[in-house]
């Protein structure tokens, strides 16, 4: 009995110690300069696909409520026929 009771709370203890040797000697006050270029990149990615989004939100927007189709598109090419 005393032996499987060792067999058993060995591991524990030794599993339970490796994440104190894994762990970081300093903590991440500022990071480093990659994780700052990441997060920036990441933040332009999300500004740059902003501008199409509310472009073609808008145009849907109005493609929808126009009561003609000329009204719906954004077209510099719309037909002059009915004016």
């Amino acid at each position: 009995m005393k032996s499987t009771i060792l067999k058993i709370l060995i591991p524990m203890f030794v599993g339970s110690a490796v994440p104190a040797f894994a762990a970081v000697s300093r903590p991440l006050h500022g990071g480093g300069v990659m994780i700052w270029l990441f997060i920036g990149f990441g933040v332009m990615v999300l500004l740059f696909q902003t501008a199409p989004a509310i472009v073609m939100f808008f145009s849907m927007l109005r493609g929808m409520f126009s009561s003609t189709s000329l009204e719906a598109s954004f077209s510099p090419h719309k037909s002059k026929r009915g004016k």
